[in-house]
């Protein structure tokens, strides 16, 4: 345990965000950090509980408490490293998660105030980067290969594991780019794309196959290789089917972030394709974390005004007695 006090005596402190002002102007990521010194103390209120929810909430299994007290102890190689052990990408996480472990962390439930696990998490991700400590791997090879469809998250984590097992691997996606959701879904103010090229150079040095624009049959896969995983993802979005559904100005929200993601990557599109919300009024179906997306592109790219609208009831601020932890607040 870091130190048995310290929830009592430090508040939990989030980096928090760029100025409003600043942030709509352009595509660059929100968020801000702490220093060092501060990130060390926040890491130190974790409390190592007996029973760690965060452990129970986490899909990857990472082991929050040894990661946080490595870190307040100032060791940031073995942070990095009980982190690495669970979760290839902490990079990416650290940014885009929605932090189940707060969300479960007893320090969450008994004053609402959780270890700021998420932020943490990217801290030492950077550190790792920023100090030389992810370097490419060089397994030993057993002779076999392996493709994967798809590089996406999915595609990417099978790569990294089967390659570190010593299999050679060839990832083979439909996009010019890998990262599939990561780099045309999610806004680069989110996660910004140099965040991923970055992890693929390493992915590359350390043998990874890159197949880029290739449209891949599954009833007609690649020859060659002695396995293949699927790693396509849900690219089939849901619909509404309404009257007025096949009117000018209706898209899916992928169509509007994708596009949006692939101008920063300095593509261009003809008038007729573009889908652009500059001097438009636009209203948003849905209140999850697409439809945020949505909102905060739209505004980016000059809307004259943003309405969203949600099909669930507007929960209270704060805690909600209708769906108490562990269900979603």
């Amino acid at each position: 345990m870091a130190d048995p006090k310290a929830f009592l005596n430090i508040p939990r402190q989030e980096a928090g965000y760029r100025p409003v002002h600043e942030r709509i102007t352009d595509f660059s990521q929100v968020e801000q950090t702490l220093n060092s010194h501060e990130r060390k103390l926040q890491a130190s209120r974790c409390m190592d509980c007996g029973v760690p929810f965060c452990h129970w909430a986490c899909p990857l299994g990472n082991k929050q408490p040894e990661f946080q007290d490595a870190l307040y102890k100032g060791k940031w190689r073995e942070a990095y490293e009980v982190l690495a052990a669970t979760n290839d990408f902490p990079e990416f996480t650290g940014r885009i998660c929605p932090a189940l472990c707060e969300k479960s962390c007893v320090l969450k439930l008994s004053c609402d105030e959780p270890v700021t696990i998420r932020e943490n998490e990217a801290a030492i991700a950077e550190a790792a980067f920023r100090e030389g400590y992810i370097v490419p791997i060089q397994p030993e090879r057993n002779g076999k290969r392996v493709a994967i469809i798809g590089a996406g998250p999915a595609g990417l984590s099978a790569a990294c594991r089967l390659n570190a097992k010593g299999y050679e691997v060839t990832l083979f996606d439909s996009k010019p780019m890998p990262g599939g959701l990561l780099r045309y879904g999610i806004p680069n103010f989110k996660l910004d794309k140099a965040v991923i090229d970055r992890r693929m150079g390493v992915l590359e040095a350390e043998g990874i196959k890159f197949e880029m624009g290739v449209t891949v049959d599954v009833q007609n896969l690649p020859a060659g290789f002695d396995a293949y995983c699927i790693c396509t993802g849900t690219p089939q979005a849901r619909d509404l089917n309404i009257p007025g559904r096949e009117l000018k100005g209706i898209y899916l929200a992928l169509e509007m972030l994708s596009q949006q993601n692939h101008i920063l990557d300095g593509e261009t599109f003809p008038k007729e394709r573009l889908v652009n919300a500059k001097g438009k009024r636009v209203l948003v179906i849905g209140g999850g974390d697409t439809g945020s997306d949505c909102i905060g592109t739209s505004i980016r790219q000059g809307a004259v005004s943003v309405t969203q609208i949600e099909i669930m009831p507007q929960p209270p601020v704060g805690h909600n007695d209708a769906t108490p932890w562990p269900q979603w607040p």
